[in-house]
């Protein structure tokens, strides 16, 4: 009997997830369930109905995340489930620091179906997918380490709330999105900045920037 997997697809691309469906659906060689989400919010929601899922297909640019901040908070909330990274973005630092930062593998957006399907499929057995220049860049730096493990410790609702707030919202702004009392955003903000060691909302937004794919010199 052929084995079933569960699989999330996360990217904000309508046009890649169906790449990534046909892509799926038809060389797995099992029975595949798939589920797609557009943004980081819909994503902690699909990981807030069930936590058993197989692999998350993890685009790092989509609504909600700053960079590899994404790849983090999945990392942290939920170490059982393997993310595989798909990404236009190809340079060699990237796919390191991905690596460095727990994905279980990495898939350039220009992969052909075949490379894919192949590359979930090696995911799927236990077992990592990287390109060849995985290890051709720099480890990540002790700084970017600590960032990391500071957005690890955040509970999904405060890594919302804290995307929120380096976006620009006010506490009642966010309280009206998330439809909440303005009171429970500031005992979250305020627990997030004990979590990140910071004092003000640029602060906050200082670090949070600290994971985006392009790091400045």
């Amino acid at each position: 009997m052929a084995p079933s997997y569960d699989i999330l697809i996360a990217d904000d691309h309508p046009l890649f997830r169906s790449a990534l469906r046909q892509a799926l659906s038809q060389g797995l060689g099992a029975t595949v369930n798939l589920t797609e989400v557009g943004s980081i919010a819909e994503l902690q929601n699909s990981l807030d109905q069930r936590t058993d899922w197989d692999l998350v297909l993890l685009d790092l640019n989509m609504p909600g995340a700053y960079g590899f901040s994404g790849l983090v908070l999945l990392r942290g909330q939920y170490p059982q489930i393997p993310v595989v990274v798909v990404s236009a973005q190809e340079e060699e630092p990237v796919i390191r620091r991905a690596k460095d930062f727990g994905a279980s593998g990495f898939i350039p957006k220009s992969s052909t179906l075949e490379a894919i399907q192949r590359a979930v499929q090696v995911v799927l057995e236990g077992d990592v997918s990287w390109p060849a220049t995985a290890d051709s860049a720099g480890p990540i730096s002790e700084q970017e380490q600590n960032v990391s493990e500071q957005l690890a410790s955040l509970t999904p609702q405060q890594f919302r709330v804290l995307t929120m707030v380096c976006d620009g919202l006010l506490n009642k702004q966010i309280a009206w999105e998330l439809s909440v009392s303005e009171a429970t955003i500031k005992a979250h903000v305020t627990a997030i900045f004990r979590k990140l060691g910071v004092r003000t909302r640029t602060q906050a937004a200082l670090l949070l920037q600290q994971m985006e794919l392009t790091q400045k010199a």
